[in-house]
């Protein structure tokens, strides 16, 4: 069955561009000019599987429209937008965007993106094998990672990661005290063909933080290693930070 895309612009003729490079990948494309039509489009069958969010939109701003998409799924979003200030772009991330790219772009990047991000969310499932099973879990005291289910259990309660988040924490609790850079945990997590700013980890490992609900109230599970990166710390529950 063919992927498909919606593509959420004010102007037709980004949304044109966008349509043709992503149908010649294969996707079915659907579009939509305003964040009504969006949301609209975004709860008809079939669910897209990646959508392209410009922020300037005639109604809602994008991120607003990114953040009531959340609450009812976890879509792969991409944002496509003319805002390059700093702000703009960890806005964007911190509202639960995958990736933000700027115009004006090149769409065979911006292409190769979305194909990353789908790989991300969809990562391929494979039958372990007998001697293999236990790798495919993540046991610690207060937390438990399971890959192959793509769930994470905080003190025995599920806990809501979209596909990114789960990616960055797996990554840092296959080795637990390991210290990783940001460039890193980017290679690892988004792919060495990622383009961007490596602040955009700090972005995810805060949203991280508030889904595994890591505050001053509960053992820390992401540490800061100031002026390095980020390290995974498997506190028991209940224990000190």
């Amino acid at each position: 069955m063919p992927r498909t895309a919606l593509v959420v612009d004010d102007e037709p003729q980004i949304r044109a561009l966008l349509a043709a490079y992503l149908e010649r990948d294969g996707f079915v494309v659907r579009e939509a000019g305003t964040g009504a039509e969006a949301l609209r489009q975004a709860g008809l069958d079939p669910v897209p599987d990646v959508v392209l969010l410009d922020i300037g939109l005639p109604d809602l701003d994008g991120v607003e429209v990114l953040r009531l998409l959340r609450r009812e799924r976890d879509l792969p979003v991409v944002m496509v937008s003319a805002r390059t200030e700093e702000g703009d772009v960890l806005v964007g991330l911190a509202a639960g965007a995958d990736d933000y790219i700027t115009k004006p772009f090149r769409p065979r990047e911006v292409a190769a993106r979305v194909a990353a991000v789908l790989r991300r969310a969809n990562p391929p499932v494979e039958d372990p094998a007998p001697d293999a099973a236990d790798r495919e879990v993540l046991r610690f005291p207060a937390l438990t990672i399971d890959r192959a289910r793509r769930e994470v259990l905080r003190d025995g309660s599920p806990c809501l990661l979209s596909a990114l988040q789960f990616e960055l924490l797996w990554t840092l609790a296959e080795h637990p005290g390991r210290v990783f850079t940001r460039e890193q945990i980017v290679q690892r997590v988004w792919g060495h063909d990622h383009v961007g700013d490596e602040r955009v980890v700090d972005v995810h490992v805060r949203s991280l933080r508030r889904a595994l609900d890591d505050d001053a109230s509960a053992p820390e599970v992401v540490g800061t290693v100031r002026g390095v990166g980020y390290k995974f710390l498997p506190r028991p529950v209940g224990g000190s930070r």
